[in-house]
């Protein structure tokens, strides 16, 4: 991750003081890029059959969304100072304790 971060920063142009402690403008651009690949996927289930695979062209296209989302995911994890790795490693620890509380189903940010 430490290199696609460091690639992402070259990138990242937009306004960063829209709000002190939120980062407002990537955190909204994430909603509206896993918009566009649910747009993407819910066109295949009401136009495709099931048994039809999907072309190189249809599966690029939604990785490049998956892309998109990334991308707007590590922007929000650098505003609030951190990086993907870190977020990554702390998402970790959370299932891992919430499976040895065998609360992995269910509801509630603290379970």
């Amino acid at each position: 991750f430490a290199d696609y971060a460091a690639a992402c920063k070259t990138t990242m142009r937009y306004p960063r003081d829209l709000h002190p402690l939120v980062p407002v403008y990537p955190t909204l651009a994430l909603c509206g890029e896993a918009g566009e690949l649910a747009e993407k996927v819910k066109k295949i289930l009401r136009d495709r059959p099931k048994d039809q695979p999907l072309t190189p062209e249809e599966t690029e296209g939604m990785l490049k969304e998956v892309g998109d989302c990334l991308w707007y995911l590590n922007a929000i994890a650098v505003d609030f100072g951190s990086t993907l790795e870190a977020v990554a490693t702390l998402n970790v620890e959370k299932l891992q304790a919430r499976s040895l509380r065998g609360t992995l189903h269910g509801s509630g940010d603290n379970r």
